[in-house]
């Protein structure tokens, strides 16, 4: 299994995913500014890793607070959390990991300084770890939305490179495939920065599952042929009525889904569930660099002075949503009472 993310020798050590797929290298972060330049420029990306990634780095950045005074070290731990949060404004569990790590840090407050750096490195570990049994519990619940013989559209990277291992709409597949479920997987290229042709296609090869890579315009072409059974996708943040933040371009594939009568699945862990938003429309969309858009592998794509808009997700409205899959459980239409519901589990 992929290993995205991990601490060794008092460093978080990150997969490179913008060299991928030329070549698989790594990332060495001595101090958290270096965890959290590499969330911002997405050399780890997916909400469940970035999670990870910043508890991890707030973790490495308080080690290193050991000659402050007490009060001294309150004010860097929560410096480095307001660092992290400026991240990635959309991705909830970069959210819900700096609560913890905040919760870890107050309730040892009292305790000497190697005890209260040694329980923030454990509170990421254990992050870590519980990432991982959560998403193969989604693929577990998952797979058996999956009927044999079916190809699946994925879009962008809901892998083990999104998350701690395993991933969440890669997850389903995988366990999927284990049961012989899958014929072939598409998987969308994802402009601006190829996600689904760069980490999804080079995640499924590596694994041995037969893996095609379209253009996202090419989705409604293959609908309409038939040739797409059904869609999953993974999530950066959903809200408590089930409208979901996702890489840009998958509310086109959800309305493609719904005309050619295609289920739609989203799979995530339950910590990217915001309980605390309401709808879609308050999620904070990112706005990534124009030049992503206007550029590809550093070679300009549009004439000199072109303006471009580069909205990192979209919102899919829950009534375009078959079902999210969760590691509770699968929830079904009306998804604001499956939410509490699994909140109680």
């Amino acid at each position: 299994m992929i290993r995205t993310i991990a601490w060794q020798d008092d460093m978080v050590v990150l997969v490179d995913q913008k060299a991928l797929p030329a070549q698989e290298a790594y990332v060495l972060c001595r101090d958290y500014t270096d965890v959290a330049a590499a969330i911002k420029d997405m050399t780890v990306r997916g909400a469940p890793a970035i999670g990870i990634a910043a508890a991890m780095g707030i973790a490495l950045g308080f080690g290193r607070r050991r000659r402050e005074a007490r009060e001294d070290q309150r004010e860097s731990l929560h410096r480095i959390c307001d660092d992290f949060g400026a991240t990635r404004p959309t991705a909830a569990n970069l959210f819900r990991a700096i609560h913890r790590m905040k919760e870890c840090f107050e309730a040892s407050d009292d305790a000497d300084f190697t005890i209260v750096a040694g329980r923030l490195k454990e509170e990421a570990l254990r992050m870590l770890d519980e990432d991982i049994e959560s998403n193969q519990w989604i693929g577990r619940f998952g797979r058996d939305l999956v009927p044999p013989g079916s190809t699946v559209l994925t879009h962008c990277n809901a892998g083990a490179l999104a998350t701690g291992g395993y991933g969440t709409a890669l997850g389903v597949i995988r366990a999927a495939h284990e049961k012989g479920a899958i014929r072939r997987v598409f998987a969308g290229e994802t402009r601006p920065l190829l996600q689904g042709a760069r980490l999804t296609a080079w995640e499924l090869a590596r694994e041995g599952i037969p893996v095609t890579v379209i253009t996202d315009s090419m989705a409604g072409h293959f609908m309409a042929r038939k040739e797409i059974d059904l869609v999953i996708v993974g999530a950066d943040r959903i809200a408590a009525n089930g409208d979901t933040a996702n890489k840009i371009g998958t509310y086109t594939l959800a309305l493609l889904a719904r005309e050619h009568d295609i289920p739609f699945y989203v799979a995530a862990p339950r910590t990217t569930i915001d309980a605390e938003t309401a709808t879609g429309d308050d999620i904070p969309i990112e706005e990534r660099y124009p030049e992503e858009v206007l550029t590809m592998a550093g070679t300009p794509t549009a004439p000199a002075g072109t303006q471009a808009l580069n909205p990192a997700f979209d919102v899919t409205p829950n009534r375009l949503i078959t079902a999210i899959i969760t590691d509770a459980g699968i929830i079904r239409q009306p998804f604001e009472a499956g939410i509490i519901e699994i909140f109680k589990s």
